[in-house]
């Protein structure tokens, strides 16, 4: 049996910040895709921290500041050495001005009256971190990652990683890194600039293997720790059925039918897709945690349950025989 794979707290690089197994992904109580209201974003953030998931990352971008703003509010009068926050570079907001038109939410709903700016300039990534702090009501944070910066390569090496550099060295926050869903690009960052940790969204997972190429290899090298979102590539590996997303747009039939056959294999040895899913990453010693995020008290309560089922390494190798996993791969267990 696997038992408890990647159930212990990690540390992250060499910095002393340790994060557990679980921590929560905080944009949906940023009201991603449909409102969530102020208790109900409380109960989410309350329930996660009463399952030991007191990882909690958040953005600027969730929600133009909601996220942040909610989850300061939730966190108001606990423990702070009791939890970990990370938070993002690379989008600043400010107001709206009079008369301007608010802009595309970019999948976010009914958020407040503020714009997205592209900003990676030294000054620019000190004003956005203070800014986080006062919405989250804290005075730190221990780690700060550079968000979808893809398309601004020559601002993170220039002026927006330099940035973060220099507030780690200050003692000013613990840990430093990238978050983003192209691990090529991650994979580029770690191998050049001294990175303490990256958050990869969808690419290390039961249907998606590309970080096992690029990102996941430097980082072992460099001894970078991994933290992995989007471990159901938008809902698929967690309800393969006609309609649900991958990554973010609706599944290709093909995609569908390898999810299907997945959970049919799982399904043999006992063990739900979702629980697959979520210990699946943990095969990689990189690996420090995984982000999930959670929109209702009982996705909470539900991802604790799936994460504790005990998978046999049967099933894993199972899926490897039948062609679902690659059989070069790193598996849990």
């Amino acid at each position: 049996m696997t038992g408890h794979t990647g159930t212990r707290e990690r540390e992250i690089g060499r910095t002393g910040v340790r994060l557990p197994p679980l921590g929560l992904g905080c944009a949906p109580i940023g009201n991603f895709r449909r409102p969530v209201g102020e208790e109900r974003a409380r109960a989410v953030v309350k329930a996660a921290l009463e399952e030991g998931w007191t990882y909690l990352d958040t953005a600027p971008h969730y929600g133009v500041g909601l996220s942040e703003e909610r989850l300061g509010r939730a966190l108001a009068g606990r423990d702070r050495a009791s939890y970990v926050i990370s938070t993002k570079v690379g989008r600043r907001l400010r107001p709206l001005r009079p008369g301007e038109a608010p802009p595309d939410g970019e999948g976010f709903v009914e958020t407040p009256p503020r714009v997205r700016e592209w900003d990676l300039t030294r000054d620019g990534v000190r004003a956005t971190i203070e800014a986080s702090l006062e919405r989250l009501g804290t005075d730190r944070v221990e780690i700060v990652l550079l968000h979808d910066v893809e398309r601004h390569v020559r601002e993170v090496y220039e002026t927006g990683f330099p940035a973060l550099a220099e507030l780690r060295a200050e003692g000013l926050v613990g840990a430093i890194g990238f978050g983003m869903n192209h691990s090529d690009h991650l994979a580029r960052f770690v191998a050049d600039l001294d990175v303490d940790v990256v958050l990869c969204a969808g690419r290390w997972t039961l249907l998606d293997h590309r970080a096992a190429d690029d990102l996941l290899p430097v980082c072992a090298r460099r001894g970078t720790s991994v933290v992995v979102g989007g471990v159901y590539n938008s809902g698929l590996l967690a309800d393969p059925r006609p309609g649900a997303h991958y990554d973010y747009r609706e599944a290709p039939p093909e995609m569908l039918e390898r999810a299907r056959r997945i959970r049919e294999a799982c399904g043999e040895f006992g063990v739900p897709l979702r629980a697959a899913a979520l210990r699946f990453p943990f095969g990689h010693p990189a690996v420090a945690s995984v982000v999930v995020g959670c929109s209702a008290e009982e996705e909470v309560r539900d991802n604790a349950r799936m994460f504790a089922h005990e998978i046999p390494a049967e099933m894993w190798s199972a899926l490897v025989e039948r062609g679902l996993l690659r059989d070069d791969l790193p598996l849990p267990g």
